[in-house]
């Protein structure tokens, strides 16, 4: 007798969910995103008003704003989703209209949370294994420490605890418990009829074992989105990440895109690598004059992450100038090496040396085992802390904290950039920062609104903290926050101290930042060798 199929259209693929159940989705944006899946399950509903109640767990955001709609296949049907478990969400300009998610979490419809993606795909892992849950430092005196805010986005989330700050062996930790999914929504590039996944046109595996492994082994079902289905026996065993054993289900998507706006860029995959000179460089300009001064913080033979914002042109910084190849950068999505990618495709990388599953590069974050990290902010206060997660006026602008926090809770140097208000109108003439307009929003202010990186506990663990924005450059140390450096052409008491929210003190050696920053030309990128 043959063996039953498990290949399905998506509609019969999601036949099965039941009211109230726990999903948890494999995606980051429209990378690796499961869409033609969860548009068939939002159809059913449209259908059926079923099902209903559902928990969503998104360790990454599913869908984006360019295309890809991922979890507002679900939020357009409103009690579809009770509660969603996310490490960041759907995010875009603040013009556009936001995602339907953030229309129900600001209306109080859903129990939102905001869990560091790394302690998201923790959970799921515990889950699998059968403990209890995780034990994690990653979070403590963040927004994520119930001594501040628990993780919750809204109110009806704040009425049920996911987090306990406890004592363990005279220590503080935080105790998430494990969830356990009942449905696992991956995707993969090749499923064979026995539900085998290999990956070879995706930029990341971000967690999709760990999925399948949590839903298996709590008595869950698998789904597996791929764009090919191929004959049993016909993939190599080394080429497989996902085995057949865990799959239930395998619905073909020939259309699926490889990540945000993006069809197929093999060099997204690793299966062409791009000459370095065909990279775009970026114009000159005051993000580029800050994203020099960010480079210059690192050393050769680094490995160092990247976050979202200026930091994102580091790497573009280093090939003008020669440099390309003297630091490893890592991405949280799980590329090693390489060229991480802007706008769309920011997430991925060309021409990686190296896929890690995200679980893994989180567990390497969480740890510290890079060098340094390159991340932005939206506010600093009086003692350092750095909110990058909470937007209050047009909260879809933040994607939430993602791998913020557990790239941050033991990095031994970290580089914030961004600028030092918003709203300026800046340009560069003669080697100078000119101010032609000054901003009128404050970002250096008395308390930030949310506490995603806490400065009290950088000093405390003696973390090497350094702040750069267009105008200077400040040193976090135990009494706060140090002027180190100022532009050419700032006005010290003008632009800077009168522009701040509360008092900066200047270092009695502060200096100018290096004209050559300020000038088109290449300026020359001196790295000193890592120890």
């Amino acid at each position: 007798m043959g063996r039953k199929t498990k290949i399905r259209t998506a509609a019969e693929a999601v036949a099965f969910i039941k009211d109230g159940a726990t999903i948890a989705v494999n995606s980051s944006s429209g990378l690796c995103c499961p869409d033609a899946v969860l548009a068939a399950l939002g159809e059913r509903f449209g259908r059926e008003s079923h099902p209903r109640n559902l928990c969503m767990i998104h360790p990454i955001a599913a869908g984006d704003m360019f295309g890809t709609k991922g979890i507002d296949h679900l939020a357009q049907h409103r009690g579809m989703i009770d509660t969603i478990i996310g490490g960041s969400y759907p995010s875009g300009p603040s013009s556009a209209e936001p995602p339907a998610i953030w229309g129900l979490i600001g209306a109080n419809e859903v129990a939102a949370y905001n869990v560091p993606s790394g302690i998201m795909f923790d959970i799921l892992r515990e889950a699998a294994g059968k403990r209890p849950g995780v034990l994690t430092k990653v979070g403590l005196d963040t927004f994520v420490d119930p001594a501040l805010e628990g993780c919750a986005m809204n109110e009806r989330a704040r009425a049920t605890a996911i987090v306990r700050r406890m004592d363990f062996e005279g220590e503080d930790w935080l105790y998430f418990p494990a969830i356990k999914p009942d449905i696992a929504i991956i995707r993969a590039t090749t499923a064979d009829e026995r539900g085998n996944l290999t990956f070879e046109e995706e930029g990341a595996y971000l967690g999709a074992m760990e999925l399948a492994l949590a839903a298996h082994n709590c008595g869950g079902k698998v789904i597996a989105q791929a764009k090919r289905i191929a004959a049993s026996g016909s993939l190599k065993p080394h080429d497989v990440r996902v085995p057949g054993m865990l799959i239930d289900y395998i619905v073909e998507a020939p259309e699926q895109l490889q990540t945000t706006a993006t069809q197929y860029d093999p060099a997204i995959s690793g299966q062409l690598f791009r000459p370095i000179e065909t990279f775009r460089l970026g114009a000159f300009d005051i993000a580029k004059v800050i994203a020099r001064r960010v480079a210059t913080e690192l050393q050769s033979g680094w490995a160092v992450n990247i976050g979202f914002g200026i930091s994102a042109n580091v790497p573009r910084i280093f090939i003008e100038e020669g440099r390309h190849g003297d630091v490893t950068w890592v991405i949280e999505q799980g590329a090693v090496g390489g060229v991480p990618l802007l706008d769309f495709k920011f997430g991925c990388s060309s021409n990686a040396e190296a896929f890690v599953a995200s679980p893994h590069q989180f567990t390497y974050f969480q740890a510290a085992g890079f060098d340094a990290s390159l991340l932005s902010f939206l506010q600093i206060d009086r003692e350092g802390s750095v909110n990058v997660s909470k937007l209050a006026v047009r909260p879809h602008v933040t994607a939430g904290v993602g791998g913020f926090i557990d790239i941050t809770a033991r990095a031994r140097k970290i580089v914030f950039s961004g600028y030092f208000n918003a709203g300026a109108k800046l340009s560069v003439a003669n080697g100078r920062l000119v101010i032609e307009k000054e901003g009128k929003v404050a970002k250096i202010v008395e308390k930030v609104d949310q506490v995603t990186f806490s400065g009290p506990r950088a000093v405390a663990q003696g973390q090497d903290i350094t702040y750069v924005t267009e105008r200077c450059v400040m040193k976090l140390t135990p009494n706060g926050l140090v002027i180190t450096e100022i532009a050419p052409g700032v006005d010290l008491d003008r632009d800077i101290l009168a522009q701040a929210k509360i008092p900066l003190a200047v270092a009695k050696d502060m200096k100018l930042m290096a004209a050559s920053l300020f000038h088109e030309d290449r300026f020359g990128l001196s790295l000193a060798e890592a120890a």
